[in-house]
């Protein structure tokens, strides 16, 4: 497949992304909303219905549920991963430079893990070098810094988790190499780090758990690692990909240049998925339009697809079918995979355009297809609410309240618990993590 170019204006990509991973003039004025526990969604007759039945949160320290807990290690939680197989779900705090742990059956906290690193604890690292990069911000003490988890992904049978960082703490324009970790999911402990391009945020896992992909917000590349070992000192990097070019930013003499990395990021890379057959990588690019297609076996980057609408950030494959969530203008859209794929090789510069889509509300973040393929659920960011959508016509069936700005979720292998993150957003709303029961009538 030869490279389909999208080419965007800056002054485009930088509206797109406007009302996307950043807050907006008209949000700063919102009121904080917290949910209370026991809503349900409507309409009651719905299929599927949703009711909040459990909530972390670092809000209000008097609540008048048990079922509310305050929870001083929730802040700024950015996504959640449940492990069903070892009953536990992890929180990831980016502000809070830590990952909570909760049982999934009783809704206990379980353990704490801070990604901070100082001098007793640099046997973690192999090293600091990445391929070319170099570090401007600091010249010394490369690995003793605090990481701002964003995303992670399982491997080896959820064996490890590994947890991308944001940007280390010292580098406050994100601009130099940061890093992401790996955790011991037996011990709920860190075993390895590892540096990355500046801004890593999503990260996936072939279905195989020999290659992990992680894609760089900051820089327009993506990476893969050599997993295929058991052993965590044996993994290494295999390639960092370029996807059509390669950002570059430099300090001046005097450190005083602010870098905007929320909005100047190139194509913001975010929704990271591998195929079934774990022989490409899929990558949404949310400051442009269309998905990038990388070969994991050449390693090499084919091109760009376009044809679904602008501001794409997660990207899922399930039962045959790609789904899209559209952040700014608030669709999720749908197509079939073979589909998608056929026309990506067919060497042609025309958009593949056969979506079906749902408006859910602007501010579409995370989506997640429940196990048997019928519901998409999605974090509708800027609505504060969850919003069901059934895969077969896709329409809406169903939206439940949740606390102020929405932004990680996941749902357990049963299909019956759906935990979400609130964020927030300018001292508005966020730090809660919402659980909620999934009925679905028709099971």
């Amino acid at each position: 497949m030869k490279h389909i170019p999208v080419f965007i204006p800056v002054l485009l990509a930088i509206l797109l992304i406007a009302g996307g991973e950043k807050t907006n003039a008209s949000e700063k004025n919102g009121q904080r909303q917290l949910t209370a526990i026991g809503v349900t969604s409507t309409p009651e007759n719905s299929e599927v219905s949703l009711t909040l039945v459990q909530r972390f949160q670092h809000l209000q320290q008097e609540t008048t549920s048990p079922a509310d807990r305050y929870d001083v290690t929730v802040y700024s939680p950015k996504s959640v991963n449940i492990l069903d197989a070892k009953d536990k779900f992890y929180v990831h705090s980016l502000e809070g430079c830590r990952t909570s742990v909760y049982s999934l059956s009783d809704f206990k906290p379980l353990a704490v893990v801070n990604h901070t690193f100082e001098r007793n604890n640099q046997h973690l690292f192999t090293g600091t070098a990445y391929f070319d990069y170099t570090f401007q911000t600091r010249k010394n003490s490369l690995n003793v810094f605090a990481g701002k988890p964003v995303e992670s992904c399982f491997s080896h049978n959820g064996k490890y988790l590994w947890v991308t960082y944001y940007r280390r703490s010292y580098d406050p324009n994100a601009i130099d190499p940061s890093a992401l970790c790996v955790i011991d999911t037996d011990a709920d402990t860190i075993v390895r780090v590892m540096p990355t391009a500046p801004l890593p945020k999503m990260i996936a896992c072939s279905s195989a758990s020999r290659t992990i992909a992680v894609t760089h917000w900051g820089d327009n590349t993506m990476a893969l690692i050599d997993v295929s070992s058991r052993n965590p000192e044996a993994w290494k990097y295999l390639k960092n990909i370029t996807i059509d070019r390669r950002l570059s930013f430099q300090l001046d003499e005097n450190d005083t240049v602010k870098i905007d990395r929320d909005n100047n990021c190139g194509h913001c890379l975010r929704g990271t998925v591998f195929t079934p057959d774990n022989s490409l990588v899929l990558i949404g690019k949310m400051g442009g339009n269309g998905i990038a297609v990388i070969d994991v076996v050449k390693q090499k980057y084919l091109g760009t697809v376009a044809g679904m609408k602008q501001n794409l950030r997660h990207l899922v494959i399930k039962n045959g079918y790609i789904y899209c969530s559209i952040n700014r203008t608030g669709f999720i859209q749908q197509a079939p995979l073979d589909d998608f794929l056929a026309h990506a090789a067919k060497n042609t510069d025309k958009p593949f355009t056969a979506w079906k889509s749902v408006y859910v509300g602007e501010g579409a973040r995370t989506i997640v297809v429940s196990p048997d393929g019928k519901y998409v659920f999605a974090a509708v960011n800027n609505k504060s609410k969850i919003v069901a959508v059934c895969t077969t016509d896709m329409k809406v069936i169903a939206e439940c309240a949740a606390d102020s700005y929405p932004v990680g979720m996941d749902i357990s292998e049963d299909g019956k618990t759906l935990i979400v993150t609130a964020q927030g957003k300018a001292g508005n709303g966020g730090n809660s993590v919402m659980i909620y029961r999934v009925k679905n009538e028709k099971s």
